[in-house]
């Protein structure tokens, strides 16, 4: 598919809503231009007729009449804004809205390959683009050529010789307009993706605040950003010289047509062959042509913008979400009544261009109820492994199974619905601890505080005055302790069969931690628990021990002792690093 066609794709299935505006936009800026055009021809005959002759009420008329044009082009334009702009602004919150739910289907490889602040990018900058775009292209498009060439077969009409004058300007004109818009085009492209990085840089210094300041980094940061900065400046610099010249040129070509069309037409004056009102039309219906070639160049420009920031969006919306995240595979599902038992078959998984496996050859089983321990180090692949499980990827060979089912076959909403996953960075969400809580499913009070006394967070509920206490954006005003704890509370309240904790214990206190892993073994569902420190696995019915992507071993904590030589020293340095502190 050609980049025209996904343009033409977005841009006319987003305008299908607004078809009705989409018409009377340019509909209503065409009839303006026609009020606009006899404008000219009215003058010239107050001009020959009335002060001419001599003839003060055809004066008085001609000037109703103006008037008359006038209240009515105004009409005509105010009708067609409000048409092109509620278009405009609708096609843009479509767009946006598309690129909000493309981000949705995307998996998580996905999302880390678009980034965070392009994608930003696109729903603020580049939709604005856009908007403004469509607003300029419905107003001027049909406007500006029918004025042009209307205001010359009109001139044709008044006087031959002077109407040639002014058509042989227009292909010059053409050829200005469509130089710069050549130009123009790939520059504005390379001010979005700088546009980008500014974005990055100021998203990563607001997140990284502490950090920064912790390391005394400011003036390194501030510089970073004074060079993204200036690259975009220099960008726009650019882009803004070749949009520069349209107007100078422009201008110059006009003035050299109205010079020839004085000389050519002043000596007709003289000669007898040629009126002052009709010389006086040639010129207005010139000065027409000159002003609306300079907004056709401004739609130009606008459009160009418009398309490097659509073509963006496109690349965004033609990409396929992941089968993993959007729907199961085809096929008939074997439903199974094993609620909770999980299966890895043999797994294997590869990062996209991540070359080596991040995962090969896993396989193991759990038992519903059971407790289950990752451990393995960092880059061991104990996330990815979790993250197999609620198909957050899909296993790139072999099967993950969950109750005895594909996890392949089963829907998306249904098998997260079965699932409780508590992510390594905790995050909370602007509102109260009730809202962020009802995340995990509908549920009464007193189910909410059951699912914050199995996390050990009731200290943390009372602190804030109960349920309704406010909750900062990103829970900024509760410690990562807290925040820990009560994402493990919005999980419970789903009441999953499989429960999974990926590294989310790693901010609490060794009492606190152990008051946990107590309450949760008295859960009716598989417990998955990923961490890095043998304390936090030892009493797991079956741990795993990863190893740069492969299992190194299975057993309970006293057949690891005894079979593995690597759980074995992983146990002693901790053991002796707690002993020293």
């Amino acid at each position: 598919m050609t980049e025209r066609k996904i343009i033409l794709k977005h841009l006319l299935s987003c305008l299908k809503t607004y078809r009705k505006e989409a018409i009377l936009a340019p509909l209503f800026k065409l009839l303006e231009a026609c009020m606009e055009l006899v404008v000219p021809l009215v003058i010239a005959r107050i001009v020959d007729l009335g002060v001419g002759g001599g003839d003060r009420m055809y004066i008085v008329y001609g000037c109703l009449v103006l008037v008359a044009f006038g209240v009515a082009g105004f009409g005509f334009a105010i009708t067609a804004q409000y048409f092109a702009a509620k278009a405009a602004v609708g096609v843009s919150a479509e767009l946006r809205s598309r690129l909000f739910t493309k981000l949705q289907s995307f998996s998580y490889s996905q999302i880390d390959e678009v980034g965070t602040a392009a994608m930003i990018t696109r729903m603020t900058s580049d939709c604005q683009q856009v908007q403004n775009g469509v607003n300029m292209f419905l107003r001027i498009l049909l406007r500006s050529p029918i004025i042009v060439f209307g205001a010359a077969i009109m001139a044709f009409t008044v006087d031959v010789q002077g109407a040639l004058v002014i058509l042989g300007l227009i292909p010059f004109l053409a050829v200005v307009v469509v130089a710069i818009m050549a130009a123009g085009i790939p520059l504005y492209k390379k001010v979005q993706a700088k546009l980008d990085g500014v974005n990055l840089s100021a998203r990563e210094n607001l997140q990284g605040a502490r950090i920064i300041r912790a390391f005394c980094r400011e003036e390194s940061e501030a510089k970073d950003f004074a060079a993204r900065n200036e690259a975009l400046c220099r960008e726009q610099r650019r882009a803004g010289r070749i949009s520069a010249l349209a107007n100078p040129f422009t201008y110059a070509l006009v003035n050299v047509a109205v010079i020839v069309l004085l000389i050519v037409s002043g000596v007709r004056v003289f000669a007898g062959s040629l009126e002052q009102g009709e010389i006086l039309a040639l010129y207005s219906y010139l000065s027409i042509i000159l002003v609306e070639l300079i907004k056709f160049a401004n739609l130009v420009f606008t459009v160009t913008r418009a398309v490097s920031s659509e073509k963006r969006i496109a690349k965004v919306l033609d990409e396929k979400g992941e089968p993993s995240v959007t729907a199961p595979a085809a096929g008939e599902r074997q439903t199974s009544q094993q609620r909770g038992a999980l299966r890895f078959e043999h797994v294997t998984f590869t990062y996209r261009g991540g070359g080596a496996p991040a995962l090969d050859d896993i396989d193991f089983s759990v038992e519903n109820g059971q407790t289950l321990g990752v451990l393995g180090g960092t880059g061991a692949g104990k996330t990815t492994l979790v993250d197999l499980i609620p198909r957050f990827y899909e296993a790139s060979g072999g099967r993950v199974l969950l109750g005895g089912e594909d996890v392949k076959s089963i829907p998306a909403e249904e098998l997260r619905g079965r699932v409780g996953f508590v992510p390594q960075h905790a995050v909370l969400f602007k509102g109260t601890i009730r809202s962020n809580l009802l995340w995990g499913g509908e549920a009464t009070d007193e189910e909410l505080m059951q699912a914050v006394k199995l996390a050990q967070a009731e200290d943390v509920v009372a602190a804030k005055g109960g349920l309704d206490g406010e909750v900062a954006q990103e829970g900024k005003n509760f410690s990562g302790g807290q925040r820990q704890r009560l994402t493990i509370a919005r999980a419970l309240v789903r009441k999953p069969e499989v429960l999974i904790l990926d590294d989310s214990a790693s901010a609490l206190d060794y009492a606190t931690d152990a008051a946990l892993r107590r309450a949760l073994r008295s859960l009716p569902c598989t417990v998955i628990v990923v961490s890095q420190r043998v304390s936090a696995v030892r009493h797991a019915e079956k741990i795993l021990l990863l190893d740069e992507g492969k299992l190194s071993a299975v057993g309970t904590h006293e057949e690891l002792l005894k079979s593995s030589p690597l759980y074995g020293e992983i146990y002693a340095s901790q053991t002796r690093a707690e002993g020293e502190v």
